[in-house]
């Protein structure tokens, strides 16, 4: 990525510092002759064990999805910062990007169709401190955004995403890599060695206007998408053999013998579940239309109305900031366990929720991935049902507001279509 430099290579007498110089690519080893030659004879080419690893494990793709509550049709859109004063979350460039793209994403971004989790440097980290950085994104966490470990999860998301928004750092270069769609919001080259790879990556990849509508923004970058060939021939000259080459060069340089059996990486684990939890008001817009269809249009954006044809409501999670926007609800809703003692039976506590706020028409309580009990102040108390996949139950709740009746509900989030049943449990 970055430039070699000769005073970082060789002692004062000109020597090396090191016995071996691990280079992923020829490339690289060219370079490097170039900048320094008497560093030259030190480099090995012995791949890159990461994109391997990245390589071995993309089988478990919808695993990877499914551990961040990613549906099967939804799209999980990666931010990713390096650390730099010019990336995406630094405050150098042309305009403070991040604090301007995190408002901008959630109430642009269809909530049903997209997921959003960020990637930021170890060293943001450290650097400000992981309370300082839950401060500033608390309410893009509130909203759904989802915060990835940096050290053991980022490479299990990455493999997850469908798109990444990023900066020049190497998690935007490893996605490139792998084929999936880059669009750059800090494309500085300042710190980049102006011949190699990762520089002519940034010049050719496209990139983000922070000021322009983001949606037909991502459709276009999907739609238009071709893998540059730079990222996936130049990461590695060796791909899939870099435990193998790395363990014969330290036995070598340790003058042992090398073991008989096959060289392995770490297998990566399985993260720990990280479905979204959207306590920041919604948005919501619906349409009924024949034969028990309810169009559906979820954003997480309480400062507009909701935008497109059909009927607009507010659906407020219980546990909201705002509390204020109770109040103001059509419809409250909130996840647990249906045999929770805290908060009694579901029926009883939407009936306490539809007592406490007059203004409310329907209380959902969400039991499970596929089920939710709603009940209407018309006097409707029903369970909703799926039998696997789709969306969040309370978007089932929202539809039902739109057509407060039993029988088979079928609701299109988008290009997604999801049958529910609806059972009268009065």
């Amino acid at each position: 990525m970055f430039g070699f430099d000769p005073a970082l290579l060789l002692d004062a007498d000109g020597v090396p510092f090191v016995d071996a110089m691990v280079l992923s690519h020829p490339e690289q080893a060219e370079r490097l002759r170039a900048a320094c030659p008497p560093a030259a004879p030190t480099a090995v080419l012995a791949g890159d064990p990461c994109y391997d690893r990245l390589l071995s494990e993309r089988p478990l793709r919808e695993r990877f999805r499914r551990t961040l509550g990613v549906h099967p049709d939804q799209h999980l859109l990666l931010l990713n910062s390096t650390w730099n004063p010019d990336s995406l979350f630094g405050d150098d460039g042309p305009v403070d990007l991040l604090p301007l793209l995190l408002p901008r994403l959630r109430s642009e971004l269809p909530a049903d169709e997209y997921r959003v989790a960020a990637v930021l440097h170890p060293n943001i980290w450290h650097g400000h401190g992981p309370g300082q950085i839950r401060l500033w994104l608390d309410a893009a966490q509130r909203a759904g955004l989802t915060l990835i470990d940096p050290v053991h999860d980022w490479r299990q998301a990455l493999l997850a995403a469908d798109t990444v928004i990023g900066d020049f750092g190497s998690v935007s270069y490893y996605a490139a890599a792998l084929g999936t769609p880059v669009l750059l919001g800090a494309a500085s080259l300042d710190a980049l060695g102006p011949d190699s790879p990762v520089a002519d990556f940034v010049r050719k990849a496209p990139q983000l206007d922070p000021y322009a509508a983001l949606l037909p923004q991502l459709d276009r970058l999907r739609t238009e998408h071709r893998p540059l060939p730079g990222p996936a021939t130049l990461t590695s000259s060796d791909p899939g053999r870099s435990a193998e080459l790395l363990r014969a060069l330290c036995y070598r340089l340790m003058e042992l013998p090398e073991p008989s059996g096959p060289a392995r990486l770490d297998r990566l684990s399985l993260p720990p579940y990280q479905p979204p939890l959207r306590t920041t008001p919604l948005r919501v817009c619906t349409r009924a239309l024949r034969h028990g269809v309810v169009e559906l249009h979820r954003t997480v954006s309480p400062e507009y109305e909701p935008d497109g044809p059909g009927e607009g409501h507010l659906a407020v999670h219980e546990d909201t900031l705002d509390r204020e926007v109770l109040d103001l609800a059509d419809l409250i809703y909130r996840y647990g366990a249906p045999d929770d003692p805290r908060l009694g039976p579901p029926a009883d506590w939407a009936a306490e929720i539809l007592d406490h706020f007059p203004g409310c028409s329907l209380a959902a309580y969400v039991t499970g991935p596929h089920s939710c009990v709603a009940r209407h102040r018309n006097g409707l108390l029903v369970e909703l049902t799926t039998d696997g996949g789709g969306a969040d139950p309370a978007a089932w709740a929202s539809a039902l507001l739109a057509r407060p009746t039993v029988g088979p509900l079928t609701v299109r989030t988008g290009s997604s279509t999801h049958r529910v049943r609806v059972t009268d449990l009065r």
